[in-house]
């Protein structure tokens, strides 16, 4: 499951410290994942209400992690014990100094709770990972001390959703992040930073079957149907994102390679000859492409971290203080 390191303009946990949750990011899940699977093969029933809630522990991460488990009377499952359960055991610090990174001492505490009983590994896991996700939310919207409103869309958001469960541990996201740049908030398109690149994704996705066709540097047309409609080639917002990219990692000393994709999972993208650095990725290719980056085995490089602080530097934020923000809820 790969990090989603900032959402938008919202505060996020990754900007107290980069070299330390990481790492915390990969142990909870273990923890947790190793945890109910256990559980789940030795016939516990794990069924509890489905909440997702928020809250603040003193003690060591591990330590306070849990489960609740109300009955127990499903019978053992020994034949889904050799089913391939791997959740992401990457170790995200090979090129970190992991005995300098020490566990927060006040963090959110993940507690999945099941809502009906798992007939297979399989569901199990596809279950954890949907209840982790709406963690993953939390982490890239609150600290300790502030929170960020998070809109219900980026619970919908199926992109958002895939790439998060879908891509290796290693990844770091930018999901549409807001820079403050010369004063002024500028919204970057997604950002994928491996431990080898950086991606920049430009999303098409309005009408189902829509194809576009890239015949020209200012528009391209986009016909739906019978219909055609001129639209501004995402060339633009694509060049635009390269160029303050390439800015921010020049004046930080940062060496990585950017890559560029236009993506487009419902649709369809016609556009003559070819563009260095420049992949189209539509109806017929995104699972191929997602295959291509799942396969990563690269653990987290020291210039990765550094590319994404890079980019943190300049993360336009907005936020509350989780006291106004708890009178502001009474009031209500």
């Amino acid at each position: 499951m790969a990090q989603l390191v900032k959402l938008q303009d919202y505060i996020s946990r990754y900007q107290i410290d980069l070299a330390r949750y990481p790492t915390q990011f990969v142990r909870l899940k273990k923890n947790q994942w190793d945890r109910v699977k256990y559980q789940w093969q030795k016939g516990e029933e794990i069924i509890g209400q489905w909440e997702h809630i928020e809250v603040e522990v003193e003690q060591e991460l591990v330590e306070k992690t849990r489960f609740s488990f109300l009955r127990k009377i499903l019978p053992v499952r020994q034949k889904e014990i050799e089913v391939d359960d791997d959740i992401e055991t990457m170790n995200v610090s090979t090129e970190l100094d992991e005995d300098t990174i020490l566990e927060e001492e006040s963090t959110l505490h993940f507690e999945p709770n099941i809502v009906y009983n798992p007939q297979t590994l399989e569901e199990l896991k596809r279950m954890f990972m949907d209840q982790f996700f709406h963690f993953q939310l939390k982490w890239a919207s609150s600290t300790t001390r502030e929170k960020s409103y998070v809109d219900p869309k980026y619970l919908r958001d199926t992109l958002l959703r895939s790439l998060l469960q879908n891509l290796p541990d290693s990844y770091l996201v930018f999901y549409r992040p807001i820079l403050r740049l010369k004063k002024a908030p500028v919204e970057l398109e997604i950002l994928i930073i491996t431990p080898v690149d950086c991606y920049i994704v430009r999303v098409l996705e309005e009408e189902d079957q829509a194809v576009y066709i890239g015949d020209g540097e200012r528009f391209w047309t986009k016909k739906v149907g019978k219909y055609d409609k001129k639209t501004l080639s995402p060339m633009i917002d694509l060049q635009r994102t390269e160029t303050i990219v390439n800015k921010i990692f020049e004046l930080e000393g940062i060496e990585m390679p950017i890559r560029k994709v236009i993506l487009s999972r419902n649709g369809y993208i016609d556009y003559p000859g070819s563009v260095y650095g420049l992949q189209f990725v539509d109806k017929r290719k995104y699972a191929e492409w997602m295959q291509q980056l799942k396969r990563s085995i690269s653990p987290m490089k020291h210039m990765q971290i550094r590319a994404a602080q890079a980019i943190l530097k300049s993360a336009e934020t907005t936020s509350f203080h989780r006291d106004i923000w708890n009178v502001e809820a009474a009031k209500e």
